[in-house]
């Protein structure tokens, strides 16, 4: 990190108390308070779970659209054939193919962020499963849909995949420090809801354990679990 860069960070830092633990509100703040770089950051949320990683049943792993995106409209590529083609494409796919898709891939091309397939195309597609690892499409995910057309504006519209890492956390975007703060809370709170729809019947105890919240190149701000959950978010 440039000398500047971490001076920035530093002066940033003191602006958070690491044992605190704030409101949603006081986070939001200080998440846009502290972004200093040159460029529009992107806002993640750090969301600790009270789940087991090693275990298949309590595996957390879903979607959410947020209602006001996350600032960046993703590539996506289809694999598609029939009338599911004309639908791709008038929903705003960037790239529509099969086989000739399927071979462009394998030989390295990769101008896409996610890719939405027919399930009839898997036949094609799954030979490419361990060059794309986690891109590969995915039932869960919905990119695997006779709807393709209606995943495409999804995607483009701010759906967002969320899934646990081995440290049973999730890390997902929710906009950019641009956003209006009402925007940013939306998109938490979207979030929030999926993300205890999505709790695994085998789940015991309390499972959002802990919620952290930054900027790109910003330090990251504690919020107080109690102030974002509700009844109705059971967690």
């Amino acid at each position: 990190m440039p000398r500047s860069s971490s001076r920035r960070y530093a002066e940033a830092r003191e602006k958070v108390n690491v044992k605190h633990y704030y409101t949603l509100d006081e986070a939001l703040d200080l998440v846009r308070e502290t972004a200093t770089a040159g460029f529009d950051e992107t806002v993640d949320v750090a969301i600790k779970l009270g789940v087991s990683a090693g275990k298949g049943d309590q595996n957390v792993r879903g979607t959410v659209v947020l209602p006001h995106g996350t600032g960046s409209v993703p590539r996506v590529a289809v694999f598609a054939e029939g009338e599911a083609v004309r639908e791709a494409q008038a929903a705003g796919a960037d790239r529509v193919g099969g086989e000739d898709l399927v071979e462009d891939i394998r030989n390295g091309w990769d101008e896409f962020d996610v890719l939405v397939a027919q399930p009839q195309m898997m036949k094609v597609v799954g030979p490419l499963g361990k060059q794309l690892g986690p891109r590969m499409p995915s039932k869960k995910a919905g990119n695997i849909t006779d709807d393709v057309g209606g995943a495409v504006e999804a995607l483009k519209s701010g759906k967002v995949e969320f899934k646990m890492d081995r440290g049973a956390v999730l890390h997902v975007p929710i906009g950019r420090v641009s956003f209006e703060k009402e925007q940013l809370r939306e998109n938490f709170e979207a979030l929030i809801e999926a993300v205890a729809a999505a709790r695994p019947a085998a789940a015991t105890g309390r499972f959002i354990r802990s919620i952290t919240i930054s900027a790109t190149m910003g330090p990251g701000v504690k919020i107080d679990v109690a102030d974002v959950i509700t009844p109705r978010r059971a967690a």
